[in-house]
């Protein structure tokens, strides 16, 4: 099935977009906790610095005690004291 019918077939189901694409989604939980699903990989990890890859840039966290406590093929989760998020746009 061609791209465009898969994306309306998509749509149709309500399928989010995270499932059938690439595109990461983040669900940030007050100061202490980030999920980042659809990710490509670890740059950066120290206790006040964490730099994760994903297919549309870079995500620089900020913070204090930060922890990398779950990481699968598909998500992972950064605990501590979150002090900001940025993202970074990678053009191709």
């Amino acid at each position: 099935m061609k791209k465009k019918g898969m994306k309306k077939l998509n749509r149709m189901l309500e399928m989010p977009q995270e499932v059938y694409t690439n595109v990461p989604k983040f669900t940030i939980t007050g100061f202490e906790e980030l999920i980042i699903e659809n990710y490509k990989g670890i740059l950066e990890y120290e206790n006040f610095f964490v730099r994760i890859s994903t297919h549309i840039g870079i995500v620089n966290i900020n913070g204090l005690n930060l922890n990398l406590e779950t990481m699968t093929n598909d998500d992972i989760r950064v605990t501590g004291k979150i002090e900001s998020v940025e993202l970074e746009r990678v053009i191709d």
